[in-house]
């Protein structure tokens, strides 16, 4: 779950509201810092989610460190897939195919990944944001041609990214977080 509101009339959409998530991540940054944790690192799955807004009110408490990252953003999708792709498409089922094979469905039922674009230019060109409602977007929520994905380019994505993600918990854990400035 996470926050799903452009998919609530798909059924058994499960929606987790912006300050539900906020009100949970109080808490868990309550619950860490009563035990004497100071950093925290959201590996974010779900575009829906945005936990940058609620960091941002969670860091004048100053008792823990948290910052977030989106995994499908950690390295440069193009030097892996011709077309990454943005929900369901080559990278997403490539990665999936990767580490769990028995939920990804013949590449031969998948969509095309054919998907509407917004009608006025800014949202086109990504310099103003809304969100999307997927029904009206996509026949099947998926944007990005899942047809090239593979085993293999998922592995090697995977493998770069966990790589990265993992050199950076090594950096925060010997970071000073109170001065994380150069």
């Amino acid at each position: 779950f996470g926050v799903n509101t452009g998919q609530l009339d798909l059924r058994l959409t499960i929606n987790m509201n912006p300050s539900t998530q906020l009100a949970v991540l109080r808490d868990v940054v309550d619950s860490l810092a009563g035990q004497g944790i100071r950093k925290l690192v959201i590996l974010n799955g779900h575009g829906g989610n945005d936990f940058r807004q609620m960091i941002r009110e969670l860091q004048p408490r100053g008792d823990v460190f948290v910052c977030t990252l989106n995994w499908w953003q950690v390295v440069d999708a193009h030097a892996f897939f011709d077309e990454p792709g943005d929900h369901a498409g080559e990278l997403e089922t490539s990665v999936m195919m990767h580490i769990a094979p028995e939920l990804v469905l013949p590449l031969s039922e998948a969509g095309d990944g054919a998907a509407r674009r917004f009608a006025l230019r800014g949202l086109r060109e990504g310099w103003v944001w809304a969100p999307r409602q997927w029904t009206q977007v996509t026949r099947d929520t998926g944007t990005g041609n899942p047809a090239a994905a593979t085993r293999e380019k998922g592995e090697r994505h995977f493998r770069a990214v966990t790589e990265k993600i993992a050199n950076f918990l090594v950096e925060l854990a010997a970071a000073d977080v109170q001065n994380p400035y150069e």
